[in-house]
């Protein structure tokens, strides 16, 4: 199966709450070792948050790399006030090895789409200078209705022959023990909690309208080429999660459960 094509615009119209866990997790990174930072965000999408990283750090020079050139197209960068620099480029972080020592390797939300993701972790360790962090966040809700619901509907005999690989299986990140495990294991000092969300969602069909942004990419590329076939692959689906997430009088509750990692390299 192809990448997912990503739609940046579909992906922004629930910022504020995409957001909350990529500050949750920057409050945690402990301070950068000496000197301007080099820092690197790994799926940086359209760069909105690789931005704060320029903030907390405005001597730094920052990179967001991502392989959707939709995506990158909608970031910004150049010099920041602080006489740093943030800049974008294009890369497939399943095969990114820094090129220099980093102080920072950072990425929000990607990792899950990396089968074998934390086999990348001695390569990015290595690249990290004495007292460097590793962080990251990763959804863990792939045993959540939103996800499970939407797999067994691909698996489903009129789909599974078009959709054969096109989704991630619950397996798709590690529990928060074994984050822990792996990341010692290479010796670092390891922060991994995680974290359930309960996201009030407002407007018609609002779970369906998130995982637009994100879970449902993959069969909506798949389907790109057959719009009769998408759109009713859609309905049924957004029939299910009606009825798996009701509206309230207040909104449309969607619990979403995140796993968080920061790994600080011994020096």
């Amino acid at each position: 199966m192809a990448d997912p094509i990503w739609d940046p615009a579909q992906y922004l119209r629930h910022a504020g709450p995409r957001a909350r866990p990529f500050a949750d997790l920057l409050a945690r990174v402990p301070d950068l070792p000496a000197g301007p930072p080099r820092i690197a965000d790994l799926g940086c999408g359209p760069g909105t948050l690789t931005e704060l990283l320029a903030r907390r750090w405005p001597t730094a020079r920052v990179t967001g790399y991502d392989n959707s050139p939709e995506m990158l197209a909608r970031a910004s960068g150049g010099q920041t006030p602080g006489g740093g620099r943030l800049e974008f480029r294009e890369a497939d972080i399943r095969t990114w090895t820094p090129a220099e020592p980093h102080h920072l390797i950072i990425s929000n939300a990607t990792l899950q789409w990396i089968p074998g993701h934390a086999d990348r972790f001695p390569d990015w360790i290595a690249a990290l200078t004495p007292g460097g962090t590793l962080a990251f966040q990763v959804p863990g809700n792939f045993d959540a209705p939103s996800h499970r619901l939407l797999r067994e509907l691909a698996e489903s005999p009129p789909w599974r022959d078009r959709l054969a690989g096109a989704l991630r299986h619950e397996n798709a990140v590690l529990t928060p023990s074994e984050y822990l495990s792996r990341l010692t294991d290479l010796g670092c000092v390891a922060d991994v909690w995680e974290t359930t969300y309960v996201h009030l969602l407002e407007g018609d069909d609002p779970v369906l309208d998130w995982v637009k942004g994100t879970a449902l990419r993959p069969v909506l590329t798949a389907l790109a080429d057959d719009p009769q076939a998408q759109e009713s692959f859609v309905r049924t689906y957004r029939d299910a999660l009606r009825e798996a997430y009701p509206p309230t009088g207040h909104g449309t509750p969607f619990p979403f459960r995140r796993v968080f990692a920061v790994a600080r390299k011994e020096g």
